[in-house]
């Protein structure tokens, strides 16, 4: 009941500091909590990411959140205004707690702190360490627990390509992101890939002309249409991964041209929205061997999957370990700052509280039990990190 009650707590004080467009409030509050509950070295990079370790110099298992959030819905603030806010507002009804944040993802922050604090962190029998080792975990060659919570995740990952810019690149990865409910209810999976997001901008150019002698000119509507009923004919890519298949999309979701009513326009642009899979994408660049198409990618999330097998089974071991249900490997529709840490050499797993359909929404919230149970997953994943062999 003790680690029940801290979690409450902890989540209602990360979820009660706005967020939204500053994250250093939330920042200091991770900040200050690790320095007084813990005995790890924190620091704090120029980014505001908060970091801590704890442990040896062998291998590196991180445990990683991010604190910032969507804006918030005006009944999710106190006082009403989401560009006056002091404070957000924390409920908890019915074994669930209320907020913007307490899904996507303070709420895993906190079971990530905890978990952080109290793992032990004693050598095990998967542990190489040099002759003579004591088996004190700060020996040489015994693991060491990294804590992270970034910035900027909402906004494309500003906060982990920060951090892996200044070397921030661990071994290996538990992401605190949602995976609860999503091979079954009631069990909190392990997500060993998940797909990206390319956000791109196609711009045809033509050549104005009055409209009642369009013959004179050259219309980038019809160009970008052109190019439209291209994009429609190109085929996703699909990945095999774990016995997972994961398929990529693409949508056109915007189409912008023209200036008047009597002017053939001479620049269109169309907005697509790609989800891309691991290692696959779609050939956009094709396109530009059309007359007047350009393709500019406004952004580009990576995808991740899982490359060490032994680190995704040891993580799937330590949720089947810490709930009753029966967990699986899945994947996961959404981008996470697992894509950055992956694509920087990173073993990853995603492994949360958050269900789908709760981020983001006016009526978020996170199940305190799910909480525990991600508590006991992350703790058990760091107990039994590195795994034997």
């Amino acid at each position: 009941m003790q680690t029940r009650a801290e979690l409450t707590e902890l989540t209602r004080r990360l979820v009660s500091v706005p967020s939204h467009d500053d994250e250093t409030a939330a920042g200091d509050e991770i900040e200050s909590w690790l320095d007084e509950e813990t005995d790890a070295s924190v620091t704090r990079d120029d980014a505001g990411n908060v970091l801590a370790r704890r442990g040896g110099t062998g291998p590196t298992l991180a445990l990683v959140g991010h604190h910032d959030v969507v804006p918030p819905d005006p009944s999710q603030v106190v006082g009403g205004d989401p560009d006056d806010t002091t404070e957000y507002v924390v409920e908890e009804r019915d074994g669930r707690l209320y907020g913007r944040g307490t899904a996507d993802m303070k709420g895993a922050v906190a079971a990530l702190m905890l978990a952080f604090r109290d793992a032990d962190l004693s050598p095990g029998p998967g542990i190489s360490t040099d002759p003579g080792a004591t088996g004190d975990p700060a020996e040489v060659g015994a693991p060491e627990l990294v804590f992270a919570s970034f910035v900027g995740e909402e906004v494309g990952g500003e906060g982990v390509r920060a951090a892996i810019d200044d070397g921030f690149v661990p071994d290996f990865a538990v992401v605190g992101e949602g995976s609860t409910n999503y091979s079954k209810s009631g069990v909190t999976d392990v997500v060993v890939a998940h797909k990206g997001r390319r956000a791109s901008t196609v711009v045809a150019r033509g050549e104005a002309c009055h409209a009642s002698e369009p013959e004179r000119g050259v219309n980038a509507v019809y160009r970008a249409c052109d190019a439209v009923d291209a994009l429609r004919e190109m085929e996703p890519p699909e990945a095999d991964l774990y016995g997972e298949r994961l398929s990529g999309t693409m949508a056109v979701t915007g189409i912008d041209g023209g200036s008047a009513w009597n002017v053939v326009p001479e620049r269109c642009e169309v907005t697509v929205d790609e989800r891309t899979v691991p290692g696959k994408r779609l050939f956009l660049e094709g396109l530009e061997e059309a007359d007047g198409i350009r393709v500019r990618t406004d952004q580009d999330l990576p995808p991740m999957a899982c490359e060490d097998g032994a680190f995704a089974d040891l993580a799937l071991d330590a949720a089947r370990e810490g709930q009753d249900g029966d967990p699986e490997f899945v994947t996961k529709p959404h981008a996470t700052d697992a894509g950055w840490l992956a694509a920087a050499g990173t073993a990853c797993v995603v492994c949360g509280p958050s269900e789908p359909g709760e981020a983001h929404t006016k009526t978020e919230s996170v199940s305190v039990d799910v909480l525990e149970r991600c508590y006991r997953i992350y703790r058990g994943a760091a107990e039994r990190f590195p795994a034997e062999g």
